[in-house]
């Protein structure tokens, strides 16, 4: 895992922008980690790529039914975006599928902790989105298949 320098995401725009980098460069397999507090802003970056990917509409957050799922030809991959903020056990991936879900397709987790984490994946990059004196910092981590195309 490599560290990148923070980015700063001042306002809606930067994280659009942000979003948008991440999903050109997004490929089946991989995870997108989005950890922070809440209101940190993960969901509003989730909503990024996923517009970016090309979804047209609302992208609803999947809190309370935990897996959104979004194929081609609405998006550019097949993603699956999941909230695992109310598991209480990482072993309750398993009975909601996720593995099912995840073949041939990216993914991007909220709360990926409560999951048990996917900083063990290659191809995971993990974001962590902090609250700053101006607008939000995305300290970004990458496995090692995101090291040459870091956003």
């Amino acid at each position: 895992m490599t560290d990148a320098a923070p980015t700063r995401l001042p306002d809606l725009a930067a994280t659009e922008a942000f979003g948008a980098r991440i999903a050109r460069l997004l490929r089946p397999g991989d995870v997108v980690a989005l950890s922070g507090g809440l209101g940190a802003g993960k969901t509003t970056l989730a909503r990024a790529i996923v517009a970016a990917l090309g979804h047209e509409g609302e992208v609803p957050s999947p809190t309370f039914a935990i897996i959104q799922t979004y194929d081609p030809p609405a998006v550019r991959l097949p993603l699956v975006h999941a909230d695992f903020y109310r598991l209480d056990d990482p072993a309750e991936v398993e009975e909601l599928g996720l593995d099912d879900y995840r073949d041939g397709a990216a993914l991007l987790a909220e709360w990926p902790e409560h999951a048990g984490g996917f900083a063990h994946e290659r191809g995971c990059l993990s974001i962590r989105l902090e609250t700053a004196d101006e607008g939000r910092l995305a300290i970004v981590t990458a496995g090692q298949d995101w090291l040459d195309r870091l956003p």
